[in-house]
């Protein structure tokens, strides 16, 4: 196989990340959940706005953009799923040898570094990332409870969070997210009181 053959060919497979549904909110019964890459698409996006000189933006967007790349082969693995932290490392990392192994010897390393980068969490590069994995969920499953009208619903997401931000630009985010959040819940709540009112004083009135 030429590299460029191969080359096409570990695009191609990449592609078929756009096809993976992100398992958590499948199993949440969410309509039209996010793909894989449609999450890897906008942490890049995320890492795009880093401000902290002392990280590496480029290679942050890197990582960001390959963290995943071998569920395409192994699917999105949740902790629902009952599988072990080293049987998914297993399996994801045999994804990636094999997504990687025909491609040209520079282009293979640097991309399965990257992604092992990510999975040891060996660079301050990484550890942010992983930061903006946790944020593009619950900044997703805030738009899924705007979009179906259904506010405080995938709070197990919120949840799942808790300790995992450390980094200024991504607090910066959180703070923003759970305040747009707070809002909506609250006139949710005071859309549902003026109802159960008026219900309560129509009752009255026929009693």
């Amino acid at each position: 196989m030429t590299a460029a053959v191969s080359r096409y060919a570990n695009v191609h497979n990449d592609n078929s990340l756009s096809r993976v549904p992100r398992t958590g909110w499948v199993y949440r019964n969410v309509k039209n959940p996010e793909s894989v890459s449609d999450h890897m698409y906008r942490m890049a996006i995320m890492c795009l706005t880093i401000t902290d000189p002392g990280v590496d933006k480029d290679r942050c967007i890197r990582i960001a953009l390959v963290h995943d790349m071998a569920e395409c082969i192994v699917g999105d693995i949740t902790p629902s799923d009952n599988i072990s932290k080293e049987e998914k490392h297993r399996r994801e990392e045999e994804a990636m040898r094999h997504l990687t192994e025909l491609l040209p010897q520079g282009l293979k390393q640097d991309i399965y570094s990257l992604w092992e980068e990510y999975e040891n969490q060996s660079s301050a590069e990484a550890r942010l990332v992983k930061q903006f994995d946790s944020l593009e969920m619950i900044l997703q499953a805030h738009e899924y409870e705007e979009l179906e009208e259904t506010p405080g619903r995938l709070q197990e997401f919120f949840d799942s969070t808790n300790g995992r931000f450390h980094h200024p630009d991504v607090l910066q985010f959180v703070s923003s997210l759970n305040e747009e959040r707070g809002n909506s819940m609250n006139k949710a709540d005071d859309a549902k009181k003026l109802v159960d009112t008026s219900e309560s004083k129509t009752m009255s009135h026929s009693s």
